[in-house]
């Protein structure tokens, strides 16, 4: 595959003839999915709120959020629940957040619509008893430092009446400078006053902190919360389709070996003259052997997806015709033709060799060569002679056949063509009549 862009033709290909490779990836997708739901799905979730009554500090509302997560508070919910969970279970499973409003809000999960109600509503009322206790806990301390207060502030207020009520008796009805400067510190001790009473109001509000109440029962989940089984599943079986597409198409990509006719044509600078089909008892499939073998014959990948489609010979009729038509377009050509081939392509090789074998019959002038595809050698050329090319399509790259060019040039040989070589597997036998005579059939074009 070139730098050309990815075209859904090309999809379409890897879907058609890598199908079932790419259901075996969703399949395991799924699995994999699966798996991990077991891990990543939360279940059903549902919450619960609880209020806490009077003013709060923000650090207070945090420590009642950890209040509400405690192991206290848990193991004693694990056990009150029908079925028996421990506390080091509930862990794991419940969370606790401040909203505006002085409200704990508590989010729990569990595997089934029905525990998860029950959770939530005995995690709340655990949450707001062990609240309560520890309020009551040290309330007689509280309660003995409010009455402290109020008993000093009622000692101030009292003070305070008496000296405003001593000075109003000393302040005359003449406008002084002493009675001005009188009516101003009897309008500061009245601020006192105000400042006083202010102060015993709010420890008053200070007494009735740390009332909880829960805000009504959890409602019952209707539905298991994302992502569940059915999505990771889902998930998984597509990502991994979608995995094994893309590397197909990545694959083609970095592969950099010419397929098509117009461009080996190219980097060879010669003409395509013919196809023809090679039969080997695999055909263009890989081996099976071995266990890797077996699963990638299983799979389908055992053969290239990316060729373009060959029209293959009907029979080994059909097939005798196309070498010949091949060795006809020669005739008109140098008269010593030297046929090259890559010593590691066994399909060229044996075209090659079938090509020499029919040329022998024809009493054709045809010599084989095999040369190294990395370091391409090619024999000096004499008098009227050529090479003509056999190599199977998608085996060379662009860089190989410019090499292989540059050689058969420095050696002054002509490049005559090129014959692109495409294996079969063996037709199998029929009855009908035979095809017709070969000297008709070179009259049609190849």
């Amino acid at each position: 595959m070139t730098d050309d862009t990815v075209r859904l033709a090309l999809v379409g290909q890897v879907l058609r003839r890598r199908w079932r490779l790419l259901a075996a990836l969703a399949v395991l997708g799924a699995a994999v999915g699966a798996v991990a739901s077991i891990l990543l799905s939360p279940g059903y979730k549902t919450t619960s709120s609880v209020l806490l009554q009077g003013p709060r500090q923000a650090d207070e509302l945090l420590t009642q959020a950890q209040v509400a997560t405690s192991s206290v508070v848990l193991d004693r919910a694990a056990a009150v629940l029908p079925w028996h969970p421990t506390g080091a279970d509930l862990q794991k499973k419940i969370t606790a957040s401040v909203t505006n409003g002085n409200v704990v809000t508590l989010t729990v999960s569990a595997d089934t619509a029905e525990h998860a109600q029950q959770l939530a509503d005995q995690v709340a009322q655990q949450f707001v008893k062990y609240s309560g206790q520890l309020a009551s806990n040290s309330a007689d301390a509280s309660a003995q430092l409010a009455q402290e207060q109020r008993e000093s502030l009622r000692n101030q207020v009292k003070l305070t009446t008496d000296k405003i009520s001593d000075l109003a008796k000393t302040v005359g009805g003449d406008l002084t400078v002493e009675s001005v400067q009188v009516r101003t510190q009897l309008e500061g001790l009245r601020t006192s006053l105000e400042q006083a009473i202010n102060d015993l109001n709010q420890a008053d509000l200070a007494t009735g902190i740390g009332n909880t109440v829960v805000l009504g029962s959890s409602e019952r989940p209707t539905g298991p919360a994302a992502p569940t089984m059915v999505q990771l599943v889902a998930g998984g079986a597509v990502l991994f389709f979608l995995a094994g597409v893309f590397g197909h198409l990545f694959a083609a990509r970095a592969d950099r070996r010419l397929r098509g006719e117009p461009e080996i044509a190219s980097a060879l600078g010669s003409p395509i003259l013919a196809g023809v089909d090679v039969t080997t008892t695999q055909g263009d499939r890989l081996p099976a052997t071995g266990f890797t073998g077996k699963v990638r014959r299983l799979l389908g990948g055992d053969r290239p997806w990316v060729l373009p489609p060959v029209a293959t010979s009907a029979d080994e009729v059909n097939r005798d015709i196309r070498y010949r038509r091949v060795l006809a377009r020669l005739a008109t050509g140098p008269a010593d033709i030297l046929l090259l081939v890559a010593d590691d392509d066994e399909t060229g090789r044996l075209a090659a060799a079938q090509l020499a074998e029919l040329a022998d019959r024809m009493s054709l002038p045809l010599r084989v060569f095999e040369f190294s595809a990395e370091r391409p050698t090619v024999p000096d050329a004499g008098p009227d002679s050529g090479v003509l090319v056999v190599l199977g399509t998608g085996t060379r790259t662009a860089w190989q056949l410019v090499r292989l060019a540059e050689a058969c040039s420095d050696a002054g040989q002509e490049i005559v063509g090129a014959v692109l070589t495409h294996p079969v597997r063996p037709a199998a036998p029929v009855t009908e009549p035979a095809a017709e005579a070969p000297e008709k059939a070179l009259a049609g074009s190849a």
